[in-house]
């Protein structure tokens, strides 16, 4: 006789990856769980992607109207009321989660609030939650992890407890006059972006020799130059040793000697898989060399009924990749049809000022990959700008495998970058050449015009102008 279970599937994380895993699982007919520790969401609606793209859209309004002069409006003096940004953001925010809540409801999907540990293959155990505040323990024919992940600070640094990371700064109760941000990675850039935008004195530092690593060279560097006109501070090969609390703030020391004193410091110095005292071990779930679970292509641990979707298994940390996992689960488990997502050409933005779209090969992993490439890179100063005066610059990259003249890569700073890269991505995933786009009619007047209309390749280590 066949062993029953209270679930036929138990979802740990109720993050984008785990509530669509669970809801498509449960509509199917099966019987489903979900248990949260937070807030149902996950990383990207509470603490992640959502509020921080409401803070810059807020933090850009301070550039608008700097340029609104230059297009003729008297525009008077403007303020920024943080603590009511705060209140309309959360009630936003609250009302995305409660959305996730209503859904897994209609599917069907019992939700769990509270901290699930794993006590072997089979058997699920969330921290008091018993009708006695024992442990409730469940059992489940299928698990699913999907716990994503947070926020890592050098625990060995002196005073490293004064430090902040990007979740506590949607809720610092007031605006700071000045902010050190420590890391150079996505979310450090675009923090930068919107605390300057927000008039506080911002400066990012970072250990290595410019910002954005594994992003393209090109766009690291035009990044890191549009990032200062715009008042950052951007100091490079240096990082802390100490922050000491002073009478007047928080007093950053770093390896070279200088000090710099702050009213926060934040640390945007990567994110780790949250697998902490979850039990993996326990249920035979082993993690790779980076402290990831290890899965293979279609999302299964080192356990034969437990999965793992989303950035606990740090393949690809999007959201929209860990939907997609969690479908190509649901697909291989559920409804026989094997799906493992690919993971190749996934766009990505960074949400920096001016913002980041990419897809594809950089300049340098092309070369190392492909040999031959063709590279065509323009820069310019966009319409939007000219008018007005200001020195911004937009860059635009292509680059081309040289035999088969398919677009390889596409490497985009500029406005509206983000929306331009979703639909260039369908393009690279499609393997259309250099030759498909240039038959491309441009749409005039677009800054997205050039990217079908670049004819000269860029001599390697030259600068290209527009």
């Amino acid at each position: 006789m066949a062993k029953t279970y209270d679930y036929d599937l138990f979802v740990i994380g109720a993050g984008s990856g785990g509530v669509r895993a669970a809801r498509l699982t449960a509509l199917g007919g099966k019987k489903v769980a979900v248990a949260e520790e937070h807030r149902v969401g996950g990383t990207c609606v509470i603490r992640g992607c959502v509020p921080k793209k409401f803070m810059v859209m807020a933090s850009e309004v301070s550039h608008a109207l700097e340029i609104a002069e230059g297009y003729g409006w008297t525009v008077d003096k403007a303020t920024f009321d943080w603590p009511k940004f705060l209140e309309t953001k959360d009630v936003e925010i609250a009302r995305l989660s409660g959305i996730y809540v209503a859904n897994l409801g209609k599917a069907g999907v019992d939700l769990i609030h509270g901290r699930a540990v794993l006590k072997d293959a089979h058997t699920v155990a969330i921290l008091g939650k018993g009708e006695g505040g024992e442990d409730l323990i469940v059992t489940a024919e299928r698990i699913l992890v999907a716990t994503g992940g947070r926020p890592w600070k050098p625990a060995d640094l002196p005073g490293i407890d004064h430090a902040i990371t990007s979740e506590e700064a949607f809720h610092l109760p007031e605006l700071p006059k000045r902010i050190l941000i420590a890391g150079g990675g996505y979310i450090a850039v675009e923090f930068a972006g919107i605390f300057a935008g927000l008039g506080v004195e911002t400066t990012l530092i970072y250990r290595g020799p410019n910002i954005l690593r594994g992003f393209d060279n090109d766009v690291r560097s035009h990044l890191a130059g549009e990032l200062e006109k715009r008042g950052i501070t951007v100091i490079l090969g240096c990082q802390h040793t100490a922050i000491e609390k002073t009478a007047t703030g928080l007093l950053n020391k770093f390896e070279n000697g200088h000090e710099i004193e702050t009213d926060v410091v934040m640390f945007a110095t990567g994110r780790v898989p949250h697998v902490t005292d979850l039990g993996l071990a326990t249920a035979g779930v082993e993690l790779n060399e980076k402290g990831a679970i290890k899965v293979d292509e279609f999302s299964q641990t080192t356990a034969d009924n437990i999965w793992a979707v989303g950035d606990v298994t740090d393949r690809i940390n999007l959201t929209p990749v860990a939907i997609r996992e969690a479908v190509a689960f649901h697909e291989t488990v559920f409804r026989d049809n094997p799906q493992s997502y690919d993971h190749d050409n996934i766009a990505s933005a960074v949400f920096s000022q001016p913002p980041v779209g990419v897809v594809g090969l950089s300049e340098h992993d092309a070369r190392q990959t492909l040999g031959e490439i063709d590279v065509y890179v323009s820069r310019f100063r966009p319409m939007k700008y000219a008018f007005t005066g200001s020195d911004e610059r937009v860059l635009m990259k292509l680059v081309v495998e040289a035999k088969s003249q398919k677009v390889v890569g596409v490497h985009i700073v500029g406005p509206e970058s983000p929306e331009m890269i979703q639909l260039a991505a369908i393009a690279v995933k499609a393997g259309l050449t250099k030759a498909q786009w240039d038959a491309t009619c441009a749409v005039h007047p677009t800054m997205a015009e050039e990217l079908v209309m670049m004819k000269d390749k860029q001599t390697p280590g030259a600068m290209a102008v527009g």
